[in-house]
């Protein structure tokens, strides 16, 4: 008898046989792949066994292109055509950008799609191309070392990166031709490859520096699912700012203007990041700096370095408080404190780490290749290559998403620190009679006014029938996906007339308002509220005025001068009050209408009965009953 040979959905019908699949770590400083090979997850390297790519690209006169460390050795004598940091522009505007950096170090072109494209002698380039060209190189790496082609990878992200930037690295993704399987964050596959999910259940803190980017993620353990109950961070600090500031040391102990040339300044740059690696093992480092006609040499200090970089340690610090809060732990909670990304080996911010949470934290895992491989073993799970799987990671949205309302109130849809994928819809309704269109406004972030939170699109539902205000029901559904991408629709659910989203803007949030939306949003929580209450009643005033006109248009003949002459002088004192500040008396002005007008409302509705009534007999009525 012949045997019919099955498999597991999505696993091969060979059980020797592997869908290739791969964990890529898409750095600031440098990029990593890595896969699983018999059974463990390790990084590949080139052909000269280098396992770090450098995230630089350089941009020839010929046009053609250098990535890695071919890349790297033009960035002190030609530095406008070598793009360096190029994730910290990832999903940001050119605004963005120059409120980040002064001077800036690359030469911008905006474009009529408000993504702002850097000028090379190769041609202009936009963040997400770069960032292609780096992903190529690894894609290669990938099908050289496994010797097919690649079914899919996962590529991690910041916790932190907004829509826009998620978009961005899927977008540069797509154009390097890879298969996105899942975009996951990198604080969470930090964790997944220190195996806390088969050594620990409880509660940990991943403290993820980079070199452009801080992530803070508190995560409960359980059985191996990696829920994450909190996240914070800033996606533009990081050991690049760390070299600016000693960096800037330098120039102040040479004398030397700000205003220096780009390749100076590049030296000097890497100079610094170079005595900060030094100090991680020596005490002190010699710095030596070329000028045309004459060398310079510094001594900087571990202790120096200390008090120039405390300053930004202390940044990251604020973020970990807040994560606490938002996740409602308590430092002895923390079972363990997981340290990730390259900045971390900077001796003072293990210290900085440690005194802040109460214990020593985890600092065994190489901190450049642990995030490539917790993506890589997410990633194995994926493909199906994995019959069983305990680990399920479920992350959160980090800022809250909704909509704008009539008196430009924003009204949250998803709370922040909700566990994605999730999806969760609003009923709606119409402003005025007759409406048969409505602009939907999505927007991000934690205050109670449109005007205090970030736009990030907008689109139309058209074709609502045209019936009385209130009367239509406009279903509004956000959806996130598990990569943190955001898809809204809206639904007029009596005709079944539809509209959508995905919500790709060409921006992201500037440098630090993330932060600075969280902390407003606390600081002016009684001031919101006033102004939401105050907003709420001047939209119910203009909807009693717009009825009460339209009523008198129609009826105002019922009524006698006098009563007309009471009715307009109160309409007349509400219009007047709701343009102040006083929500209370708003409401007051309302009721005072509402007294007035009690006369023509009863007689208003006498009338109409009688209208109806036209005609017929009670005995019809009855009849019909």
């Amino acid at each position: 008898m012949a045997l019919i040979q099955i498999s597991e959905p999505g696993q091969s019908s060979k059980p020797h046989e592997r869908k290739l699949a791969v964990g890529i770590d898409l750095g600031t400083t440098n990029s990593l792949v890595a896969t699983v090979r018999s059974g463990k997850a390790v990084t590949l390297p080139d052909e000269k066994g280098e396992h770090l790519l450098p995230s630089v690209v350089y941009y020839a006169k010929d046009k053609s292109i250098l990535v890695g460390t071919a890349a790297k050795q033009h960035k002190i004598t030609d530095p406008l055509n070598t793009i360096t940091s190029v994730k910290r522009y990832m999903g940001r505007s050119l605004e963005d950008i120059k409120a980040k950096e002064s001077p800036l170090h690359y030469e911008f072109v905006q474009t009529d799609s408000n993504v702002p494209r850097i000028k090379t002698q190769a041609g202009n380039v936009s963040a997400i191309e770069v960032s292609a060209e780096i992903l190529s190189v690894l894609k290669q790496r990938a099908e050289l070392s496994l010797g097919d082609e690649l079914t899919g990878a996962v590529i991690t992200v910041p916790a932190y990166f907004d829509d826009a930037q998620r978009q961005a690295t899927k977008d540069a993704a797509r154009l390097a031709g890879l298969n996105v399987l899942r975009l996951i964050n990198e604080p969470t596959a930090a964790a997944v490859a220190y195996g806390l999910d088969k050594i620990s259940n409880g509660v940990i803190a991943v403290y993820d520096l980079g070199g452009g980017t801080f992530d803070i993620s508190i995560l409960r353990v359980t059985q191996g699912v990696f829920e994450v109950l909190a996240t914070a961070g800033d996606t533009a600090l990081g050991g690049d700012d760390f070299d600016n500031v000693i960096a800037n040391w330098i120039k102040q102990q040479l004398d030397l203007d700000a205003d220096i040339d780009k390749s100076l300044r590049n030296q000097i740059t890497h100079a610094a990041c170079q005595a900060k690696q030094t100090l991680t093992t020596e005490r002190s480092a010699d710095i030596t700096i070329k000028f045309p006609d004459k060398e310079a040499t510094l001594t900087l200090s571990r202790e120096q370095l200390n008090s120039l970089i405390d300053p930004l340690i202390k940044k990251t610090l604020l973020p970990c408080r807040r994560a606490l809060r938002d996740a409602q732990v308590e430092l002895e909670e923390i079972k363990a404190v997981v340290m990730v990304g390259g900045s971390t080996r900077v001796l003072r911010v293990r210290d900085k780490v440690g005194e802040f949470f109460q214990q020593q934290p985890m600092v065994d895992s190489n901190p450049d290749t642990v995030v490539a491989l917790g993506a890589e073993i997410q990633a194995d799970v994926l493909v199906g290559n994995k019959a069983e799987s305990d680990l399920l990671l479920l992350d959160v949205v980090p800022l809250s998403l909704g909509l704008e309302t009539m008196g430009e109130l924003v009204e949250k849809i998803i709370p922040r620190n909700t566990t994605i994928p999730v999806t969760r819809a609003q009923d709606f309704t119409t402003y005025k009679d007759g409406q048969t269109a409505m602009s939907i406004h999505v927007v991000q972030g934690e205050r109670e006014l449109v005007s205090d939170c970030r736009s990030l699109g907008r689109f139309s539902l058209k074709g609502i029938p045209p019936l009385v205000a209130g009367s239509a029901r406009i279903r509004v559904t956000f959806e996130v996906d598990a990569d943190g991408l955001l898809h809204v629709s809206a639904r007029e659910e009596t005709t079944g007339v539809e509209s959508g989203i995905e919500v790709k803007p060409s921006y992201g949030l500037t440098d630090s308002e993330i932060e600075k939306m969280l902390l407003d949003s606390m600081e002016h929580a009684e001031e919101d509220i006033a102004a939401r209450m105050l907003h709420e009643q001047q939209v119910e005033a203009d909807r009693v005025l717009e009825a009460l006109a339209a009523a008198l248009e129609d009826d105002g003949d019922i009524l006698s001068e006098q009563e007309r002459q009471k009715i307009d002088a109160a309409a007349q004192q509400l219009a007047k009050i709701k343009t102040g500040n006083d929500d209370r008396a708003i409401k007051q002005a309302m009721q005072e209408l509402d007294k007035v007008a009690e006369v023509f409302v009863s007689r208003r509705m006498d009338s109409n009965i009688r209208k109806a009534m036209a005609g017929h007999n009670v005995d019809e009525f009855k009849a019909q009953d």
